[in-house]
């Protein structure tokens, strides 16, 4: 997301969507409230009856009542009423954005707080790591290209190995096939790195096919317990990767989620719940808070939201922390395990 112009201190910015991972942040970021302005189609009547209604591109601004967002469909609508427009579209009408990849907004808010200008500023990295991921065995093989919201599998491609053959080698010139898909996704999206991971040594055989340089290169290998889609994130939290992945924003959401759990097993400095995570940012306690995206999403539809809003300002006038978490990967789904809410705190709380 490119933002073009910053006025934080009148509570103006604007951006233009230049990928659809841009639609979850600004999703996240986009509040009911909020005023949002930019050219927008609009039924507008050329006649008597409604059927000779067209519609015709028109500069709006809209007064936020509702953020509708899909990652199924990478889709993203804003609806309010309007504040500003035509002459000939009435104030106070109801009207929806439709937002797509070369979108341009501007968003005023009554005060952008700190972790929204944060999540701003990580939406508009210049770079984004392409990485992808391949685990495999001798009878599978994932391919899965990391996004700024998680992964999307590309591929599946099975060998040829009868598992009662425990020790045969994969048959059909299978790691041929796999390199050959590595070679044609590192040209297609341009990679940075490939995470090769296999339980034993199956990694091992399949670089002694590897004549490709500029590929070698590329890999870092790493070790999974299985191979399915599960391994994927498996992957993520392995020690060899960390350092392709420290610019990728799901690895760290895993790893605080994981730390929240760790906090929690040992009585520590966690809390996790929504009565018990409201107390302990009211206390100032509140380092890191944790909010999983689906939680937002379903507290604005049940036009609930100021009471995990007044959570979220409680930790930023606290200078803590607030990381929203995709629900989709493991770690967000651990998370809503926690009620979709949790913080590390400053300080254990008795209570």
């Amino acid at each position: 997301m490119k933002a073009i112009t910053s006025n934080i201190r009148k509570g103006e910015v604007k951006v233009t969507v230049e990928s659809s991972d841009d639609l979850w942040y600004l999703s996240t970021l986009i509040e009911p409230g909020d005023l949002v302005s930019g050219k927008t189609l609009r039924k507008i009547k050329v006649g008597s009856s409604e059927k000779e209604a067209v519609r015709k591109p028109v500069f709006m601004m809209i007064n936020v009542e509702k953020v509708e967002f899909s990652k199924t469909t990478s889709s993203l609508r804003i609806l309010g009423t309007i504040v500003e427009g035509p002459d000939d579209v009435p104030k106070g009408a109801h009207h929806s954005f439709n937002v797509d990849v070369g979108t341009r907004l501007v968003i005023n808010k009554p005060k952008w707080f700190s972790y929204q200008i944060d999540r701003l500023k990580e939406a508009a990295q210049s770079k984004f790591p392409k990485i992808l991921i391949c685990v495999f065995d001798r009878e599978d093989a994932f391919f899965a290209l990391m996004t700024r919201t998680g992964y999307k599998l590309l591929a599946k491609i099975k060998g040829d190995v009868a598992k009662k053959d425990v020790d045969t080698k994969p048959k059909g010139g299978f790691y041929e096939k796999i390199i050959k898909q590595l070679e044609e996704y590192k040209v297609r999206y341009k990679l940075d790195r490939i995470i090769l991971a296999s339980p034993a040594f199956w990694k091992e055989e399949l670089f002694k096919f590897l004549k490709n340089n500029a590929l070698k290169e590329k890999i870092i290998q790493a070790t999974c317990s299985s191979v399915d889609e599960s391994a994927i994130t498996e992957v993520l939290k392995r020690e060899e990767t960390k350092e392709a992945l420290k610019l990728e924003r799901i690895s760290k959401e895993i790893n605080l989620v994981e730390q929240v759990l760790q906090e929690i097993s040992k009585d520590g400095k966690a809390v996790y719940g929504l009565k018990e995570t409201k107390q302990a940012a009211e206390l100032g306690a509140v380092e890191i808070l944790l909010i999983v995206d689906e939680l937002i999403r379903e507290y604005r539809q049940e036009n609930n939201f100021e009471m995990l809003e007044g959570i979220m300002k409680s930790v930023d006038n606290a200078r803590g922390k607030v990381v929203i978490i995709t629900g989709d990967h493991e770690g967000g789904k651990k998370l809503k395990g926690l009620g979709g809410i949790a913080g590390l705190l400053r300080f254990k709380l008795s209570y």
